[in-house]
């Protein structure tokens, strides 16, 4: 499915590649193209045993095609292991842009898949996507939108746990009828409150993932506060359209669309607003009645 070809080595501009004899020297290369929700993203490498690895950190659904029109192009190099210390950086471009140099290659991979996600998000055809956690609960969609510290995936694991079905932790992907589809990687957790992550697989927590567009029975706009307890208020479908537009990627590029979605997406859900306190002790408030 993906071969090895000739990795153009005429340098990115002001890209360090111009002074770089070892990546002049690569020949074999991986270069693919993936659509992933109908936008065209080109990814090279310099290094053909990379190529397992990339598509660890494509989101799930990529898809290889053959096209002259690219949205993007992604491009990565990495050091052999040998040779001298000093000299292993990693570098990630974004199209002509450096993105990234660093000597540890895992902060690449991991600047790579966040930046395709972002980028992917803000020019999907035929999508919304809105930072948010996702899960299905007897066939229905619980959504709940927030950026990063928000807390949302901290309460998906614990409905995981519950025995909900994972869609995602990132992002929720509206179609124009308003349905949540599976936006599936692992979940991204914070164990401390620095920027460090782990990963962990929906299956950890003892769930399934979904794998069909399904409608939105709820949406929780919260985030975790030390000691609150859960007294939420109804918000109405107008005030709910905002806090999602807040959280939507393509609001700026896209307005109408975002907005005509979102519409769809509130028509039916109950909508509540509140702090809330330990993920744990909310999930049976949540679910209760559902």
């Amino acid at each position: 499915m993906i071969g090895s070809h000739i990795l153009d080595t005429g340098s990115p501009r002001g890209s360090d590649q111009n002074s770089d004899p070892d990546f002049a020297r690569q020949t074999d290369a991986v270069d693919f193209t993936v659509r992933i929700y109908g936008v065209k993203i080109r990814i090279r490498a310099n290094r053909p045993d990379l190529s397992d690895r990339l598509w660890q950190h494509l989101p799930h659904g990529s898809k290889v095609i053959q096209t002259a029109m690219i949205d993007r192009t992604y491009s990565i190099i990495c050091k052999p292991a040998s040779g001298n210390k000093s000299r292993r950086s990693s570098i990630l471009f974004g199209d002509d842009a450096r993105l990234l140099k660093s000597s540890n290659v895992d902060e690449v991979f991991d600047r790579f898949e966040s930046d395709l996600r972002l980028f992917v998000a803000e020019l999907a055809h035929h999508r919304v996507f809105v930072h948010a956690g996702v899960v299905a609960w007897k066939g229905e969609a619980i959504v709940i939108p927030g950026r990063s510290f928000s807390g949302k995936s901290t309460l998906v694991a614990e409905l995981l746990q519950a025995g909900a079905t994972y869609y995602s932790d990132e992002y929720a992907v509206f179609d124009k009828r308003g349905r949540v589809h599976p936006f599936l990687k692992d979940l991204e957790m914070r164990l401390t409150n620095d920027w460090k992550q782990t990963r962990h697989t929906a299956e950890s927590f003892g769930s399934s993932v979904g794998n069909k567009p399904i409608p939105v029975k709820k949406i929780l706009i919260t985030r975790y506060q030390n000691g609150a307890a859960w007294r939420p208020r109804r918000l109405s479908q107008g005030k709910a359209v905002l806090a999602l537009l807040a959280n939507t990627v393509s609001a700026r590029r896209h307005p109408e669309k975002a907005l005509s979605t979102l519409q769809r997406v509130v028509a039916d859900a109950e909508i509540l607003q509140g702090p809330r306190g330990e993920a744990r002790r909310l999930i049976p408030l949540l679910l209760e009645g559902i």
